[in-house]
C-alpha cells in the first residue's frame, strides 16, 4: 500500500512523492484523505528550517496535522467502521520518512484511537479542529477567558470566538488592516488606537517574540500573559515593569485529547463557528505553490489541499 505525500526534503524544498505505507494492524484504520490544512505556525518553521531542535526532528519529513477523510479499511480492534468521516491529527506510517506530523498525504494508516469521527457535513472545515483545540487549550489554561487577544489570524480568531462562547468580550489587536474584518462578537482594533493598560489576561497568538515588553505594559496589576503561539526566537523582557505589576507568564502547550473532544462538542452544538476561516484552496498536485502562498501571502488565513483527485 502506498500514498502520494507532501515531502519536505530540506528547508524550502518541497515535493509530492509516492511513499510506501506501513501495513495496518488489527487496531488501525486506513483513511483516504479528502483535505489537509497547512499550518502557518509550526509548518512554516519546518519549511524555513527555523524549527528549534527536538527529538525526532530532521529531513526528509511529511508535514501536516490537519487532515480529514473517510475510513476505507478498519481493523477488527480499531473501533471505527468503513465509511466513517474522521479527523486525523497526523500519522507515522511512512517508513524511513519522518512524519512531522505526517498528515499531508492522500492516504494514511493510523491507530483507530487517533482518528476522531466527525459529522460529514463539516466537510473541509473539519481540518480546523486541531487549531480550534489549540485555541481552547490556550483559553482555558489561563483561567478566565482573555480580554485581549493579539493577532487576528486563524488562531487569534478562534481564541476570540471561544472567549465569546465562554462569556467573555475580548478585544483583538491587529496591525494589518486587511485582516481586521471577520470579527464575530468581538472588537478588532489597531494597538496604536487602544489606550487601555488594565487587561487582566492577554493571549498572544502572534508568535512575535519581541512583543513581551509591550504586552506587560498593558497589564493590570496581577495580570497574566498566555503565550499561545510558537516562538522560534528567544523570549526576553524588562524585569521592572513585570515586577511592578506582579505579572504572570503562562505557556499554552500542545492541545490534549480532551481539548479536541471539547471543541468537537462546541462545533456540533453551534457554540463555535468554523465559518469564514478557510480563504485559499489548491489541488494537492500544486502543493509547492500552495505552501509558498500560505507562508507569504498575508491575505491567506488558511490554505487547504484537496487530495480527492490525487491517486
Amino acid at each position: 500500500m502506498d500514498a502520494m505525500a507532501v515531502v519536505m526534503e530540506q528547508p524550502e524544498r518541497l515535493v509530492l512523492s509516492r511513499l510506501d505505507l506501513t501495513a495496518p494492524g488489527e487496531a488501525d484504520v486506513v483513511v483516504e484523505i479528502a483535505w489537509s490544512g497547512i499550518s502557518t505556525g509550526t509548518e512554516r518553521l519546518l519549511w524555513t528550517g527555523r524549527m528549534p531542535p527536538f527529538p525526532g526532528m530532521g529531513y526528509p519529513l511529511v508535514p501536516g496535522y490537519e487532515s480529514v477523510g473517510r475510513v476505507a479499511m478498519a481493523g477488527p480492534l480499531a473501533g471505527l467502521n468503513v465509511g466513517d468521516q474522521v479527523f486525523v491529527p497526523g500519522a507515522r506510517c511512512f517508513g524511513p520518512v519522518r512524519g512531522l506530523f505526517g498528515g499531508a498525504a492522500s492516504r494514511l494508516v493510523v491507530p483507530g484511537a487517533r482518528a476522531l469521527p466527525i459529522d460529514a457535513a463539516l466537510g473541509e472545515r473539519g481540518v480546523l479542529l486541531a487549531l480550534a483545540a489549540t485555541a481552547l487549550h490556550a483559553v482555558r489554561v489561563g483561567g478566565p477567558p482573555p480580554d485581549l487577544v493579539v493577532g487576528h489570524g486563524v488562531l487569534g480568531r478562534l481564541i476570540a470566538r471561544l472567549a465569546v462562547a465562554e462569556g467573555g468580550a475580548p478585544v483583538v489587536w491587529e496591525t494589518n488592516a486587511g485582516r481586521a474584518e471577520g470579527a464575530l462578537g468581538y472588537q478588532v482594533i489597531d494597538p496604536a488606537a487602544d489606550p487601555r493598560r488594565d487587561y487582566r489576561t492577554i493571549c498572544d497568538a502572534s508568535g512575535d517574540s519581541g512583543l513581551l515588553d509591550t504586552l506587560i505594559g498593558r497589564l493590570a496589576a496581577g495580570g497574566q500573559i498566555v503565550l499561545a503561539g510558537f516562538y522560534s526566537e528567544a523570549l526576553s523582557f524588562a524585569f521592572p515593569p513585570a515586577f511592578m505589576r506582579e505579572a504572570v507568564l503562562r505557556i499554552a502547550a500542545q492541545w490534549q485529547d480532551d481539548d479536541l473532544a471539547a471543541v468537537k462538542r462546541l462545533v456540533e452544538s453551534g457554540r463555535l463557528s468554523l465559518d469564514g476561516l478557510i480563504t485559499h484552496r489548491a489541488e494537492a498536485r500544486e502543493a509547492d505553490a500552495a505552501y509558498r502562498t500560505a507562508f507569504t501571502d498575508s491575505t491567506c488565513l488558511k490554505m487547504i489541499l484537496d487530495w480527492r483527485t490525487c491517486a
